[in-house]
Protein backbone atom coordinates (compact mmCIF):
# COMPACT_ATOMS: atom_id res chain seq x y z
CA UNK A 1 0.00 0.00 0.00
CA UNK A 2 1.14 2.75 -0.87
CA UNK A 3 1.20 6.51 0.88
CA UNK A 4 -1.59 7.93 -0.87
CA UNK A 5 -3.95 5.03 0.04
CA UNK A 6 -2.43 5.65 4.08
CA UNK A 7 -3.63 8.99 3.33
CA UNK A 8 -7.34 8.14 1.99
CA UNK A 9 -8.04 5.64 5.29
CA UNK A 10 -6.56 8.12 7.43
CA UNK A 11 -9.30 10.62 5.88
CA UNK A 12 -12.26 8.31 6.00
CA UNK A 13 -11.52 7.00 9.81
CA UNK A 14 -11.72 11.19 10.55
CA UNK A 15 -14.65 12.02 8.88
CA UNK A 16 -16.31 8.72 10.13
CA UNK A 17 -15.62 9.53 13.63
CA UNK A 18 -16.58 13.20 13.15
CA UNK A 19 -20.15 11.79 11.38
CA UNK A 20 -20.51 9.45 14.23
CA UNK A 21 -20.03 12.77 17.09
CA UNK A 22 -22.44 14.57 14.92
CA UNK A 23 -25.18 12.23 14.82
CA UNK A 24 -24.30 11.13 19.02
CA UNK A 25 -24.84 14.86 19.93
CA UNK A 26 -27.97 15.33 17.60
CA UNK A 27 -29.55 11.80 19.84
CA UNK A 28 -28.85 14.03 22.90
CA UNK A 29 -30.15 17.20 22.21
CA UNK A 30 -33.17 15.39 20.89
CA UNK A 31 -33.59 13.67 24.15
CA UNK A 32 -32.86 16.19 26.34
CA UNK A 33 -35.18 18.64 24.41
CA UNK A 34 -38.08 15.86 24.70
CA UNK A 35 -37.35 15.83 28.59
CA UNK A 36 -37.12 19.39 28.84
CA UNK A 37 -40.78 19.52 27.06
CA UNK A 38 -41.93 17.11 29.41
CA UNK A 39 -40.77 18.72 32.60
CA UNK A 40 -42.33 22.17 31.04
CA UNK A 41 -45.57 21.09 30.37
CA UNK A 42 -45.78 19.30 33.84
CA UNK A 43 -44.63 23.23 35.47
CA UNK A 44 -47.02 24.52 33.44
CA UNK A 45 -49.98 22.59 34.35
CA UNK A 46 -48.83 22.76 38.16
CA UNK A 47 -48.90 26.49 37.87
CA UNK A 48 -52.18 27.05 36.35
CA UNK A 49 -53.49 24.55 39.25
CA UNK A 50 -51.51 27.41 41.67
CA UNK A 51 -53.30 30.32 40.21
CA UNK A 52 -56.75 28.24 39.97
CA UNK A 53 -56.79 27.66 43.88
CA UNK A 54 -55.32 31.19 44.46
CA UNK A 55 -57.86 33.11 42.56
CA UNK A 56 -60.71 30.65 44.35
CA UNK A 57 -58.54 31.81 47.97
CA UNK A 58 -59.03 35.41 47.01
CA UNK A 59 -62.75 34.66 45.55
CA UNK A 60 -63.66 33.16 49.46
CA UNK A 61 -62.02 35.83 51.13
CA UNK A 62 -63.76 38.65 49.69
CA UNK A 63 -66.83 36.79 50.25
CA UNK A 64 -65.86 36.52 53.42
CA UNK A 65 -65.32 40.25 53.54
CA UNK A 66 -68.69 40.72 52.29
CA UNK A 67 -70.18 38.36 55.27
CA UNK A 68 -68.51 40.58 57.54
CA UNK A 69 -69.40 43.80 56.19
CA UNK A 70 -73.43 43.45 56.18
CA UNK A 71 -73.24 42.02 59.96
CA UNK A 72 -76.54 43.24 60.82
CA UNK A 73 -78.39 42.32 57.20
CA UNK A 74 -77.01 39.23 57.78
CA UNK A 75 -78.14 38.03 61.04
CA UNK A 76 -81.37 39.38 60.00
CA UNK A 77 -81.89 36.82 56.76
CA UNK A 78 -80.26 34.29 58.96
CA UNK A 79 -83.61 34.54 61.72
CA UNK A 80 -85.80 35.13 59.02
CA UNK A 81 -86.47 31.89 57.71
CA UNK A 82 -87.01 30.03 60.87
CA UNK A 83 -89.34 32.87 61.96
CA UNK A 84 -91.90 32.40 58.60
CA UNK A 85 -91.70 28.65 59.61
CA UNK A 86 -92.73 29.97 63.01
CA UNK A 87 -95.47 32.19 61.85
CA UNK A 88 -96.36 29.48 59.01
CA UNK A 89 -97.50 27.54 62.06
CA UNK A 90 -99.21 29.93 64.02
CA UNK A 91 -101.25 31.49 61.08
CA UNK A 92 -102.74 27.63 60.01
CA UNK A 93 -103.91 27.49 63.47
CA UNK A 94 -105.59 30.96 64.30
CA UNK A 95 -107.59 30.24 60.23
CA UNK A 96 -108.95 27.02 61.67
CA UNK A 97 -107.50 24.70 59.00
CA UNK A 98 -106.97 22.15 61.39
CA UNK A 99 -109.05 19.21 60.69
CA UNK A 100 -109.28 18.25 64.11
CA UNK A 101 -107.86 19.13 68.34
CA UNK A 102 -105.19 16.81 67.87
CA UNK A 103 -103.68 18.41 64.76
CA UNK A 104 -103.90 21.55 66.35
CA UNK A 105 -101.96 20.48 69.50
CA UNK A 106 -99.16 18.80 66.91
CA UNK A 107 -98.81 22.16 65.12
CA UNK A 108 -98.76 23.98 68.25
CA UNK A 109 -95.98 21.72 69.61
CA UNK A 110 -93.75 22.19 66.45
CA UNK A 111 -94.57 25.63 67.16
CA UNK A 112 -92.87 25.40 70.29
CA UNK A 113 -89.79 23.40 69.33
CA UNK A 114 -89.44 25.59 66.58
CA UNK A 115 -89.51 28.84 69.09
CA UNK A 116 -87.27 26.59 70.95
CA UNK A 117 -84.39 26.28 68.01
CA UNK A 118 -85.42 30.28 67.00
CA UNK A 119 -83.88 30.97 70.07
CA UNK A 120 -81.04 29.02 70.06
CA UNK A 121 -80.06 30.45 67.31
CA UNK A 122 -80.31 33.74 68.76
CA UNK A 123 -78.37 32.72 71.80
CA UNK A 124 -75.72 31.53 69.71
CA UNK A 125 -74.79 34.89 67.76
CA UNK A 126 -75.48 36.45 70.74
CA UNK A 127 -72.40 34.36 72.82
CA UNK A 128 -70.26 35.86 69.68
CA UNK A 129 -71.40 39.11 70.40
CA UNK A 130 -70.76 39.39 74.23
CA UNK A 131 -67.46 37.83 73.67
CA UNK A 132 -66.36 40.20 70.84
CA UNK A 133 -67.44 43.05 73.08
CA UNK A 134 -66.07 41.82 76.19
CA UNK A 135 -68.73 40.93 78.04
CA UNK A 136 -68.23 37.41 77.99
CA UNK A 137 -64.34 36.77 79.17
CA UNK A 138 -62.25 34.48 77.57
CA UNK A 139 -59.34 32.14 79.74
CA UNK A 140 -56.32 32.93 77.88
CA UNK A 141 -53.60 30.57 78.42
CA UNK A 142 -50.98 28.31 77.07
CA UNK A 143 -52.46 25.05 76.14
CA UNK A 144 -50.52 21.82 74.24
CA UNK A 145 -52.12 21.68 70.92
CA UNK A 146 -51.98 17.81 70.35
CA UNK A 147 -54.12 17.76 72.67
CA UNK A 148 -57.05 19.91 71.35
CA UNK A 149 -56.68 18.16 68.24
CA UNK A 150 -57.21 15.30 69.32
CA UNK A 151 -60.53 15.98 71.11
CA UNK A 152 -61.12 17.32 67.77
CA UNK A 153 -60.96 14.14 66.69
CA UNK A 154 -62.88 12.35 68.83
CA UNK A 155 -65.83 14.42 68.59
CA UNK A 156 -65.66 14.52 65.04
CA UNK A 157 -64.55 11.35 63.82
CA UNK A 158 -67.88 9.08 64.07
CA UNK A 159 -69.76 11.94 62.01
CA UNK A 160 -67.00 11.83 59.33
CA UNK A 161 -67.24 7.92 59.30
CA UNK A 162 -70.83 8.00 59.41
CA UNK A 163 -70.75 9.77 55.88
CA UNK A 164 -67.96 7.72 54.41
CA UNK A 165 -65.76 10.34 54.47
CA UNK A 166 -61.99 9.93 55.75
CA UNK A 167 -61.32 12.16 58.59
CA UNK A 168 -57.09 12.58 59.05
CA UNK A 169 -55.79 14.60 61.79
CA UNK A 170 -51.96 14.43 62.19
CA UNK A 171 -50.82 15.91 65.91
CA UNK A 172 -48.07 18.14 66.15
CA UNK A 173 -45.10 17.72 68.68
CA UNK A 174 -46.09 17.53 72.32
CA UNK A 175 -44.35 20.70 73.27
CA UNK A 176 -46.20 22.56 70.55
CA UNK A 177 -48.07 25.08 72.78
CA UNK A 178 -50.58 27.40 71.54
CA UNK A 179 -52.03 30.88 73.81
CA UNK A 180 -56.19 30.91 73.25
CA UNK A 181 -59.04 29.80 75.32
CA UNK A 182 -58.77 26.18 75.13
CA UNK A 183 -62.85 25.72 75.21
CA UNK A 184 -63.52 28.20 72.07
CA UNK A 185 -60.63 27.22 69.80
CA UNK A 186 -61.87 23.42 70.39
CA UNK A 187 -65.33 24.77 69.29
CA UNK A 188 -64.21 26.68 66.41
CA UNK A 189 -62.55 23.73 64.72
CA UNK A 190 -65.08 21.41 65.53
CA UNK A 191 -67.67 23.72 63.61
CA UNK A 192 -65.18 24.07 60.48
CA UNK A 193 -64.96 19.99 60.02
CA UNK A 194 -69.24 20.02 61.33
CA UNK A 195 -70.07 22.64 58.31
CA UNK A 196 -67.65 21.18 55.63
CA UNK A 197 -69.18 17.90 56.17
CA UNK A 198 -72.47 18.72 55.96
CA UNK A 199 -71.74 20.15 52.38
CA UNK A 200 -69.30 17.40 51.07
CA UNK A 201 -70.40 15.27 48.31
CA UNK A 202 -67.52 13.19 48.15
CA UNK A 203 -63.51 13.60 49.34
CA UNK A 204 -61.53 14.08 52.40
CA UNK A 205 -60.38 16.51 55.50
CA UNK A 206 -57.19 16.46 56.60
CA UNK A 207 -55.83 18.87 59.56
CA UNK A 208 -52.23 19.74 60.19
CA UNK A 209 -50.44 22.24 61.36
CA UNK A 210 -47.32 24.21 60.97
CA UNK A 211 -45.58 27.01 63.10
CA UNK A 212 -43.41 30.35 62.19
CA UNK A 213 -40.45 31.00 64.50
CA UNK A 214 -40.03 34.69 63.10
CA UNK A 215 -43.71 35.58 63.47
CA UNK A 216 -44.14 33.39 66.79
CA UNK A 217 -47.45 32.31 64.91
CA UNK A 218 -48.95 28.54 65.06
CA UNK A 219 -50.86 27.87 61.90
CA UNK A 220 -53.51 25.26 62.27
CA UNK A 221 -54.73 23.60 58.71
CA UNK A 222 -57.92 22.56 57.46
CA UNK A 223 -57.60 21.35 53.75
CA UNK A 224 -60.96 20.11 52.53
CA UNK A 225 -63.05 19.72 49.36
CA UNK A 226 -63.11 23.14 47.26
CA UNK A 227 -66.79 21.88 46.79
CA UNK A 228 -67.82 22.40 50.32
CA UNK A 229 -66.87 25.68 50.76
CA UNK A 230 -69.36 27.44 48.07
CA UNK A 231 -71.11 30.39 49.63
CA UNK A 232 -71.96 32.12 46.56
CA UNK A 233 -75.47 30.38 47.49
CA UNK A 234 -75.50 32.71 50.82
CA UNK A 235 -74.30 35.80 49.09
CA UNK A 236 -77.39 35.53 46.69
CA UNK A 237 -79.58 34.82 49.21
CA UNK A 238 -78.85 38.69 50.89
CA UNK A 239 -79.34 39.85 47.37
CA UNK A 240 -82.28 38.60 46.54
CA UNK A 241 -85.60 38.96 47.97
CA UNK A 242 -87.51 36.24 45.77
CA UNK A 243 -85.26 33.74 47.12
CA UNK A 244 -85.98 34.91 50.60
CA UNK A 245 -89.65 34.26 50.38
CA UNK A 246 -88.81 30.51 48.56
CA UNK A 247 -86.14 29.92 51.45
CA UNK A 248 -86.49 26.52 53.13
CA UNK A 249 -89.03 27.54 56.71
CA UNK A 250 -87.71 24.72 57.96
CA UNK A 251 -84.13 25.59 58.52
CA UNK A 252 -83.00 25.37 61.93
CA UNK A 253 -79.34 25.94 62.04
CA UNK A 254 -77.16 28.67 60.98
CA UNK A 255 -75.87 28.77 57.14
CA UNK A 256 -72.59 27.75 56.54
CA UNK A 257 -71.39 31.94 55.62
CA UNK A 258 -72.31 33.54 58.50
CA UNK A 259 -70.66 30.03 60.63
CA UNK A 260 -67.98 30.95 58.91
CA UNK A 261 -68.45 34.70 60.03
CA UNK A 262 -68.69 33.73 63.61
CA UNK A 263 -65.55 31.88 63.96
CA UNK A 264 -63.45 34.19 62.18
CA UNK A 265 -64.98 37.23 64.71
CA UNK A 266 -64.27 35.42 67.35
CA UNK A 267 -60.95 33.92 66.37
CA UNK A 268 -59.89 37.96 65.92
CA UNK A 269 -61.09 38.16 69.75
CA UNK A 270 -58.29 35.79 70.79
CA UNK A 271 -55.97 37.41 68.84
CA UNK A 272 -55.88 34.65 65.91
CA UNK A 273 -57.64 34.84 62.13
CA UNK A 274 -58.99 32.41 59.83
CA UNK A 275 -58.15 32.66 56.48
CA UNK A 276 -58.83 30.39 53.21
CA UNK A 277 -55.60 30.20 51.48
CA UNK A 278 -54.53 28.41 48.42
CA UNK A 279 -53.62 24.52 49.00
CA UNK A 280 -49.61 23.59 48.11
CA UNK A 281 -49.38 21.54 45.24
CA UNK A 282 -48.00 18.08 45.70
CA UNK A 283 -47.59 14.93 43.52
CA UNK A 284 -49.80 12.97 45.58
CA UNK A 285 -52.92 15.31 45.00
CA UNK A 286 -55.59 13.55 43.44
CA UNK A 287 -58.67 15.63 44.09
CA UNK A 288 -58.99 20.02 44.43
CA UNK A 289 -59.09 20.73 47.84
CA UNK A 290 -59.09 23.99 49.75
CA UNK A 291 -56.92 25.68 52.72
CA UNK A 292 -58.67 26.38 55.44
CA UNK A 293 -55.89 28.39 57.81
CA UNK A 294 -56.93 29.02 61.68
CA UNK A 295 -53.55 31.21 62.64
CA UNK A 296 -53.08 31.40 66.69
CA UNK A 297 -50.16 33.15 68.58
CA UNK A 298 -47.16 30.10 69.28
CA UNK A 299 -46.12 29.97 72.82
CA UNK A 300 -42.09 29.46 72.20
CA UNK A 301 -40.88 27.25 75.58
CA UNK A 302 -38.16 29.41 75.78
CA UNK A 303 -39.69 32.35 76.77
CA UNK A 304 -43.22 30.86 77.43
CA UNK A 305 -45.73 29.74 80.15
CA UNK A 306 -45.29 26.24 81.88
Amino acid sequence: MNWSNWVYLGAGLVLGMGFRGIFARSANTVSNSSLVKSEDSQQVSQLRQQIKQTQLAYQMAQEMSQFKAGFLARTTHELRSPLNGLIGLHQLILSDLCENPEEEREFIAQAHERALKLLHLIDEILNIARTEHGTNKLDIQPHCLADILQEVNNLTYMLAANRNFPLRVLLPDPETYVLTDHRWLRQILINLVDTTIAQMQEGSICISSSSSLTSNTLHICLDVPTHALTMSESIDWIKSEAKLAQADQDRTTLSPGMKLLLNQTLLEVMGGKLEIVSSPITEETTEQFTRLQVSMPLVIPEVGFH
